[in-house]
């Protein structure tokens, strides 16, 4: 597994699925998984206003240079809201927008980015509605691939879980040691940081 994809937002207040979205959680799972991805695999996702400050400050708090392993994804759609950190990350990919249109130029920076051929898993967390259009064109295009939706953070995401893990308890749904979740879903190397306590 070369890549592993991200899906992260944090709902507005006035956009769906904001009642049911923890934001301190996604903050945590975003975290933990930047923690167990640096250095050993790549992480792929697409510029959020919300999310590409906290893993750029994320790798700056572990002390860790994620200019290299991670690849950000921009639609130029959004070229006057770029948030400063971009120019922190060396592997950041713009997308051309589609004139006037916003969704479908997001649209065309999602087909770009999910075309990857290094993507080997993806993981879901938090959201709105793009998540699950990117949910959907992760499993088309990748339908062996490992697909970890978050439960725990709500959003997008908790609806997800429950179509991924059809049958299982009500405590794997809701785990919140995200470090574990990730090693041992992800079946990532064995590391200290697999031990972090739950948040």
């Amino acid at each position: 597994m070369n890549a592993i994809f991200l899906s992260a937002s944090v709902p507005s207040r006035e956009r769906a699925y904001y009642e049911t979205a923890e934001p301190f959680l996604i903050q945590a799972a975003v975290r933990e998984l930047v923690m167990a991805l640096r250095g050993k695999y790549r992480l792929v996702l697409g510029g959020h206003p919300a999310i590409t400050p906290m893993v750029r400050s994320i790798c700056e708090d572990v002390g860790a240079d994620c200019s290299d392993s991670v690849v950000l994804y921009q639609s130029k759609f959004f070229e006057d809201q770029f948030p400063d950190e971009n120019e922190r990350f060396k592997n950041v990919v713009h997308i051309d927008a589609v004139p006037g249109a916003r969704e479908s130029s997001l649209r065309r920076m999602r087909l770009a980015m999910l075309s990857r051929e290094d993507l080997g898993a993806a993981v879901f967390i938090g959201g709105m509605e793009g998540i699950r259009e990117e949910y959907l064109t992760f499993r088309q295009l990748h339908p062996h691939a490992k697909v970890l939706s978050i439960a725990a953070p709500g959003g997008a995401a908790r609806d997800l879980s429950v179509v991924d893990h059809m049958g299982a308890g009500v405590e794997e749904l809701e785990d919140v040691n995200f470090a574990a979740l990730f090693y041992r879903e992800l079946r990532l190397e064995d590391d200290d940081e697999a031990q972090k306590s739950p948040y």
